[in-house]
């Protein structure tokens, strides 16, 4: 037997994250949760049926459990190594997921809120901006580790990317849902001047992260710089060792 050896037990390798989709017909970008190109390392994607935005948002997903429950396990049973999802108010689910498939769960991308709100200076603090504002629940708050009084814009207000979400349509002017997304943003700035970063809650906004940067000029953080660190950690990057043949510093002693 020699020192190279290999284990089994999967059924798919190289895809260490799977993504749990809400069943949804809406486009999605690159950019998108459920866009495969927007990830720079494979993923594997499972389609939770049944479980609609406007039920996951206004219903707290209430009799979805079950089949998320599954879903993640069957994601699981074929490769991945960490679980995600397409939708920012699944963080109810995070604790329910995690204890369910026995591998790391990163839920819902307000996660990120507590983290962010240490990087920044003092006096400035994170703000949110969700496809429905008002929807964010203090069981949401607990769920991520996030004060209560996190504030929060929505973009129920305007006139093309809730509507989208919630009403599953099949058409996106991407420009107005960009619209939208930026005027949430300075809405958010404008009431709350003490925040100096944005965690967006909704896992389809990052296709206009950049568009968001560059009108505020703040740190947008989304579902790409979560799942990206996420996967990171499930697949660290090889630096090469003493004795490889990798290119670096290293130097035996």
């Amino acid at each position: 037997m020699t020192g190279r050896q290999g284990y089994g037990g999967k059924t798919v390798y190289g895809a260490r994250v799977g993504i749990l989709m809400l069943d949804t017909k809406w486009p999605r970008p690159p950019g998108d949760t459920g866009n495969a190109l927007t990830w720079p390392f494979p993923v594997l994607y499972k389609v939770v049926p049944g479980a609609s935005a406007r039920v996951v948002i206004h219903e707290q997903g209430r009799g979805l459990g079950p089949a998320f429950l599954k879903a993640a396990q069957e994601l699981v049973r074929e490769g991945a190594d960490g679980i995600t999802t397409t939708g920012g108010f699944l963080a109810i689910f995070q604790r329910e997921l995690a204890a369910h498939v026995n591998v790391p769960v990163a839920s819902s991308s307000l996660m990120q809120v507590p983290l962010v709100e240490r990087l920044l200076p003092p006096g400035k603090r994170v703000g949110v901006l969700s496809v429905q504002g008002d929807r964010i629940t203090p069981e949401h708050w607990d769920a991520v580790g996030a004060p209560h009084d996190t504030p929060v814009m929505g973009t129920e207000g305007g006139r093309e990317f809730t509507r989208v979400m919630l009403g599953d349509t099949i058409d996106m002017d991407y420009e107005a849902a960009e619209q939208d997304i930026l005027e949430a943003g300075e809405k958010l700035l404008s009431r709350h001047p003490e925040v100096g970063a944005i965690v967006t809650e909704n896992h389809n906004m990052a296709p206009y992260a950049a568009a968001l940067n560059r009108r505020l000029r703040i740190p947008i953080f989304t579902v790409y710089t979560f799942v990206t660190w996420f996967q990171a950690g499930l697949a660290p990057r090889e630096f090469g060792y003493p004795g490889s043949s990798a290119p670096g510093t290293w130097r035996e002693r």
